[in-house]
């Protein structure tokens, strides 16, 4: 296995170009965050995370393998795909509460949400949160609308 770290670029967008672009794959959770711009992203190295239909050649990327990409609903950013904001927040809540919690960063969720807020005009009208993930949007609602003032 290769290793491509984001230290080499300047910025997430080139790693993830580099790395990802052109691939059969989409970025997820946190990734999409930092691609639709509601994540500015870790100082240092975080992996990136993304759907595939088998796992690739690098060691740095979580592969979450999936038989069809159909259903999840992607935007594209130039060379590269990444879940649509509204499927990015559902997965990421959908898996607040289960065994697999751990694999959500939840400082990366709070601050998209935030972005997401404020650049709607406060406000998260438009934003298509699914029923079984309404709670856990509640709690984290909350965080967001109170990120910048406390950060």
């Amino acid at each position: 296995m290769q290793s491509l770290t984001r230290n080499s670029f300047l910025t997430c967008y080139e790693w993830f170009h580099e790395v990802v672009g052109g691939k059969d794959v989409i970025l997820r959770h946190t990734s999409a965050l930092e691609c639709l711009e509601l994540f500015v992203g870790y100082l240092h190295e975080k992996e990136i995370d993304v759907y595939a239909r088998e796992k690739g050649e690098y060691e740095n990327i979580n592969y979450y393998i999936v038989d069809t990409f159909n259903g999840i609903d992607i935007v594209r950013k130039g060379s590269l795909l990444c879940t649509s904001v509204y499927q990015t927040f559902n997965d990421m809540l959908s898996k607040y509460g289960t065994p697999e919690e751990n694999t959500i960063d939840e400082q990366s969720l709070i601050e998209g949400l935030s972005g997401y807020y404020f650049s709607n005009n406060e406000s998260f009208d438009g934003l298509y949160i699914r029923p079984e993930n309404k709670a856990h949007f509640e709690k984290f609602k909350e965080w967001a609308i109170e990120y910048y003032d406390e950060s």
